[in-house]
């Protein structure tokens, strides 16, 4: 049963066409959900007769009032996703990651669609196409499937919002589609490098090392400025934005705990401090051994030191690793947050010195630490506390990764138990 709209107050106004011949038509006003406007529904087909067009009429008005019959609507699909991500409750950081998707893999393709003519089929023909062409803005190449399947996350919660009853759509069509799958995702994402317990011992002592420069006093010289920071990446399994967060009153010297509040994040061409929400994580508590604690009380005399210097130049945050006043540029201060593109400038200057792997980033110290816990039996409970993941389970999956190392021993290990050794 087709559907038309006749909008008031547009040019036409010659009414209904008569679909049987009669006097009127079936008419129902309803109101429009993307407009807030009532509007005019009539039945758009030729009925033989009166009695089929009543008949037509009763159907219609009680899928209406089911709320099984979805009004037409001129809106697009690009039109939602403006209005989606406006009304969007999220973090900033969260709609600053969804813009540019929408921007560039969804409105390009299918922004004009109306999206009560979206289906599931058109939804599989995007993704496949997303992730078959190669794209400017992803080094002229296909998206992966993870971006793929962020992209259509994105696309069913936006069509969410207008699926329901006296809604847009009654079924969301993405719930039928077909991104990538789990499966596919996961066999994609490349096996980041991760050092082992010998190798991070080594890398330690290597950044404590002084430089043997006449000048290098040990505490302020710069060749050290930046050791507690690697420090504190490869001891715990912070995230880059958590640890320039830290603040000194937030750090528990007795108990050797850091309470995790604050988060240092990228937004577009800026850098900001803020609270930490991550997960609903808001008040997350870390414990370190001691000898953290030392290399911490080590930063507090020199950022003591260094306060000293700098006098009114210097800015106080709390910040544990704030800015500091090497090469500090005429006009600015220091004691706030480091720009956090910056530190991954400055350790992809250590790593190739460090002869560390290539493509090993300030986030796999992260992969590290969980991974060495795990493989050295470590509670998993714990190393997923200590991590801030929602469950064990999730750390086993994402991080237990060494698989031939684990499998071996698991061989051998039921080799002997059964026996097999004696056999031939």
């Amino acid at each position: 049963m087709g559907l038309n709209r006749l909008d008031a107050g547009s040019p036409d106004m010659r009414g209904p066409r008569r679909p049987y011949g009669a006097s009127g038509s079936p008419l129902h006003r309803s109101l429009d959900p993307a407009t807030g406007n009532k509007e005019r529904y009539w039945i758009g087909r030729d009925y033989k007769n009166k009695t089929e067009a009543e008949r037509a009429l009763r159907h219609w008005l009680s899928d209406h009032e089911a709320g099984t019959l979805v009004p037409r609507s001129d809106m697009t699909v690009g039109q939602l996703m403006d209005s989606w991500l406006a009304r969007h409750r999220g973090e900033d950081t969260t709609r600053e990651g969804y813009e540019p998707k929408i921007r560039l893999h969804i409105k390009p393709h299918i922004g004009t669609v109306k999206v009560v003519e979206v289906t599931d089929e058109r939804l599989d023909e995007l993704y496949r196409l997303l992730e078959a062409k190669p794209i400017e803005a992803n080094g002229n190449k296909p998206l992966g499937p993870k971006s793929v399947r962020h992209v259509h996350n994105i696309i069913s919660a936006a069509l969410d919002s207008v699926t329901g009853p006296r809604k847009l759509l009654t079924v969301n069509p993405a719930h039928t589609a077909s991104p990538p799958t789990e499966r596919q995702i996961k066999a994609a994402q490349p096996d980041f490098p991760t050092l082992n317990d010998q190798e991070t011992a080594h890398f330690l002592r290597q950044i404590w090392e002084p430089c043997g420069n006449r000048a290098c006093d040990g505490l302020s010289h710069h060749c050290l400025r930046d050791a507690p920071l690697w420090t504190s990446y490869a001891a715990t399994s912070c995230r880059r934005s958590e640890t320039l967060g830290w603040m000194w009153d937030l750090i528990h010297w007795d108990d050797c705990a850091i309470e995790l509040a604050w988060v240092v994040v990228e937004e577009g061409n800026t850098y900001r401090l803020r609270k930490l929400t991550k997960d609903g994580d808001d008040n997350a508590i870390i414990y370190v051994d001691q000898a953290l604690m030392n290399v911490l009380k080590w930063q507090r005399e020199r950022q003591q030191a260094e306060k000293e210097r700098l006098g009114p130049l210097w800015v106080d945050h709390g910040l544990v690793f704030a800015r500091d006043g090497f090469k500090l540029q005429k006009g600015r201060t220091a004691g706030g947050p480091q720009d956090p593109e910056k530190v991954s400038a400055r350790w992809r200057t250590v790593r190739a010195r460090m002869k560390l792997p290539e493509d090993f980033r300030l986030h796999d110290w992260r992969a590290s630490k969980i991974t060495n816990d795990l493989d050295n039996h470590e509670n998993p409970v714990e190393v997923s506390a200590n991590a801030r993941h929602h469950s064990p389970g999730y750390t086993m999956a994402r991080y237990g990764r060494r698989r031939a190392e684990g499998a071996k021993k698991l061989a051998a290990s039921s080799a002997a138990r059964i026996g097999l050794s004696s056999l031939v």
